[in-house]
């Protein structure tokens, strides 16, 4: 009989004679995948990315990791594994779209490269030699055409260790740092240089500038029709001949005068820059009233924050009557006798609820859908479009975000406004495919409803990007489009939305601009309950560049009541605000990337180039922008507009270092 004794002893004699001891299998899929980064959904433990069972090319596997490009997963290793095992490919899941690169890298190297998959190809084995290895990063990218479709498997990983297991590393603390300088006790004015207005429409433009108060403030070429407070800065009044005016800005306290141009354009199109303000739905969601409105208002003036150009308080979802809630301050009546909406009891009187924000020197938004109900399960828009809009103009607001849900072509059988459908559809009748007209049509028919209102309503398409909106949400009136889903308080959400952005660039001008929805930083939670953002430090730095780079509405999610140094910090930074709202409105493009860093540049008015260094990785890595990408010649000026500082005169490239998940926004000029 061979004893516990017996088979010890066998395996030190193993050992002298050197016969290595078996190694240990780990399935990745028994890891914790919870720090997994990727563009699109979530990681899935033995199912595919969409939650199918894996299969590549027609083979299937019980075991494995689903995911989705640009994807990124990190191991701690420590010396100790001896292979990695997998069969990699596109899942079939996809029917045949989706094109990925896998790359797997060890200690900052890359050690395996697949080169381009593409949907229905075999699946590829790997098998690697991992000996002494501490650091090893599996990645995939998408083939150069974006990550629609990129379902990746890593079927049938594990990886052998002589001792130990894998671990997924926690990532490392980093420190809430400011980088915003303090406001210099001088004036500066940091408002919007490009303002839209049509004839007769109320006019409301807060001067917004910082500096030791009391500032006079006071303007040269104002048209006629246009009033402007000293004390306040507000300029007020209607202007009734169209046309563009060029107006002086002065700013003045006993430290000095500021000057800044304002172009006024009066005609059709208003909205000319991307919207910044505050919205509710982040924090409060389904537990809005009219008094954390107020308490919004509130905050936006006392932060100081209506001095770097934030403007809208922005009312979302549960403004309405519900459908079925058994809450009491959701319930009443629906609509009066002539049709027109009502609100529920928490929000009792809009009217003076608009006239309250209007005072501070701020404009206010509300929430819609084209169908009968919204995303809530309250009262929307669906035949009553007219009826609606008529409303909100009366009540005052300058803003409406128009949200899809409920909404579906089928319901335009039930309509009893068919001339209205009719003349939605005239402008591209014939000329855009059924799918994309039944997109179209019900935000056409509120866009001409707006349209014949007495004042300005800015108009925010939200219907998560199909379609691809961005391709005609200008054609129904579109001020801006969502180009996807809503978004979440982790990096996951963030990055897998925001540098999906690229290849949308045309969509946006003045006037006009793509969505990737709200800013999540400072305290947020979706209801009653909030929490500091999941974000890191790092993480908040890159959200807010890449929003800016993208011309992207800045929708303020947190609770305003609730605003520390650090998110002040990352919201009224003028020099990166600037970027956002600059008047050529135009949106960055991914100029460069190389494995898990990447370039984006925007266009300026003046220009000069805004460029973003991004590290997507989980290691610090060093960024370059070359001018080549850049499209630029010569010595150029680089300016780190976080810090505010000049870092001098560059030829041909900049590079900085970059930490994790972190961002260098630049602005390069020639002087």
């Amino acid at each position: 009989m061979i004893t516990c004794r017996s088979l010890t002893l066998a395996g030190l004699m193993l050992l002298g004679a050197g016969v290595a001891a078996p190694a240990e299998e780990t399935w990745l899929s028994a890891l914790d995948l919870s720090t997994v980064e990727q563009g699109w959904g979530d990681p899935h433990a033995n199912l595919s990315v969409q939650g199918n069972p894996l299969q590549i090319g027609g083979r299937k596997f019980d075991k494995g990791i689903g995911t989705h490009a640009d994807s990124t997963f990190e191991l701690a290793l420590d010396g100790q594994a001896a292979r990695l095992n997998a069969w990699v490919g596109v899942d079939d899941e996809t029917q045949g779209r989706g094109s990925v690169v896998f790359r797997v890298q060890a200690d900052g190297k890359e050690l395996w490269n697949s080169g381009v998959m593409r949907g229905k190809d075999a699946a590829k084995e790997i098998n690697l030699d991992l000996t002494g290895v501490k650091s090893l990063v599996l990645q995939v990218g998408d083939a150069g055409d974006g990550i629609d479709y990129d379902h990746a498997d890593w079927a049938d990983a594990r990886i052998d260790m002589k001792s130990g297991k894998p671990r997924v590393p926690s990532p490392p603390a980093e420190a809430a740092l400011v980088l915003t300088p303090p406001e210099s006790p001088a004036p500066r004015i940091n408002s919007t240089q490009l303002f839209g207005v049509r004839p007769g429409s109320p006019f409301l433009y807060t001067i917004a500038a910082t500096g030791t108060r009391p500032i006079t403030f006071s303007a040269k070429g104002l048209p006629a029709g246009l009033q402007l407070d000293a004390d306040t800065g507000r300029i007020t009044g209607q202007v009734a001949k169209p046309g563009e005016y060029k107006v002086t800005l002065h700013a003045k306290n006993a430290l000095g005068r500021a000057d800044r141009q304002l172009r006024i354009v009066c005609g059709p199109q208003f909205g000319l820059t991307p919207a910044m303000g505050w919205n509710s739905w982040n924090c409060f969601a389904g537990a809005v009233t009219a008094e954390k409105v107020k308490a919004a208002a509130d905050a936006m003036v006392s932060s100081g924050l209506i001095n770097h150009g934030w403007t809208y308080i922005n009312i979302d979802d549960f403004w309405e009557v519900h459908r079925d809630s058994k809450d009491p301050t959701l319930q009443g009546p629906q609509r009066d006798a002539q049709g027109n909406i009502l609100p529920n009891p928490r929000f009792p009187d809009m009217k003076a609820l608009t006239d309250y924000v209007h005072a501070k020197g701020l404009r206010i938004g509300l929430y819609s859908s084209p169908g009968p109900w919204t995303c809530g399960g309250c009262v929307a828009s669906f035949d009553h479009e007219v009826l609606d809009a008529r409303q909100y103009a009366a009540w005052g607001f300058d803003y409406l975000k128009y949200d899809w849900c409920s909404y579906s072509p089928e319901l335009e059988l039930r309509r009893g406004n068919t001339a209205a459908v009719a003349a939605a559809a005239k402008s591209w009748s014939g000329s855009v495919p059924k799918q994309v007209a039944d997109l179209m049509r019900p935000y056409a028919i509120m866009h001409d409803a707006l349209r014949e209102q007495p004042r300005d309503i800015l108009y925010s398409l939200c219907q998560y990007g199909m379609g691809d909106v961005w391709t005609w949400g200008a054609q129904v009136g579109g001020n801006s489009w969502r180009t996807t889903g809503d978004i979440t308080d982790t990096w996951r959400s963030m990055s897998g939305i925001g540098f999906s952005q690229t290849g949308h660039e045309t969509g946006a001008a003045p006037g006009h601009f793509n969505d990737p929805d709200m800013l999540v930083v400072g305290k947020v939670g979706w209801g009653p309950s909030l929490h500091p953002t999941r974000l890191t430090p790092n993480e908040q730095y890159t959200h807010i560049s890449l929003w800016c780079l993208l011309s992207a509405p800045l929708l303020i999610g947190c609770d305003m009541t609730q605003l520390d140094p650090f998110t002040l910090g990352l919201l009224s930074n003028d020099e990166v605000i600037d970027v956002n709202q600059d008047p050529l409105g135009r949106q960055a493009s991914r100029v460069a990337q190389i494995g898990s860093v990447e370039v984006w540049a925007k266009d300026m008015s003046d220009g000069s180039k805004a460029v973003g260094l991004f590290n997507r990785g989980s290691n610090e890595q060093v960024v370059t922008a070359n001018w080549l990408d850049l499209g630029l010649k010569g010595s150029r000026r680089v300016r780190d507009l976080w810090r505010q500082e000049d870092l001098g005169k560059f030829s041909d490239s900049f590079s900085a270092a970059v930490p994790r998940h972190g961002v260098v926004l630049l602005r390069i000029s020639k002087n």
